[in-house]
């Protein structure tokens, strides 16, 4: 147990671990179902840690549409939580984050620095670039990564897997 482990944080991430239903949306001008390689990785880690994928989307990097399909997702009911990959970065068409603000009710700014900080680790400077960012729209998480296979599987493992349930089970409660 490291300095900062504390049986009780311990505890809640325990008692969180029950699995629950995700929503997965790839956010590509180019991709299809046949190449989502970040969408397949996300799924397969949801899915390998007990987790169900509700669905998943393919849309282009129109901010309508992105917005469009976290809302469906949350608005079915069926899902504590959106996954979305891609279009997080500076490139003109990157407007994911744009997208999904206006939507948030609770911003996780921890996961975008968490992420950062460890994607500088692997990648140096070029981590900076990255807005990869986490809110709550109600009760449903919802995070935004870059749209490489990399980055998705650094903060699906280290970051997003692993607190999951947890988060999901406090945002359920009153």
């Amino acid at each position: 147990m490291s300095r900062y482990d504390s049986p009780s944080a311990e505890e809640h991430r325990a008692a969180g671990a029950a699995p629950i239903a995700c929503g997965v949306i790839t956010v590509s001008d180019t991709r299809t179902a046949a190449d989502d390689r970040s969408g397949d990785l996300i799924a397969e880690l949801l899915t390998a840690a007990g987790h169900a994928v509700a669905g998943r989307r393919i849309v282009p990097d129109e901010p309508t549409a992105v917005a469009a399909a976290v809302r469906e997702f949350v608005d079915c009911g069926q899902v504590a939580a959106i996954l979305l990959t891609g279009g997080t970065g500076i490139a003109p068409r990157d407007q994911t984050p744009e997208a999904v603000a206006g939507l948030l009710t609770k911003e996780l700014p921890g996961f975008g620095e968490l992420f950062r900080m460890l994607s500088y680790q692997e990648i140096g400077p070029a981590a900076m670039l990255s807005r990869a960012c986490g809110g709550m729209i109600g009760n449903v998480a919802v995070f935004l990564m870059p749209g490489s296979t990399a980055a998705v599987r650094l903060a699906m493992e280290r970051l997003i897997v692993p607190e999951l349930g947890h988060l999901a089970k406090l945002a359920s409660h009153p």
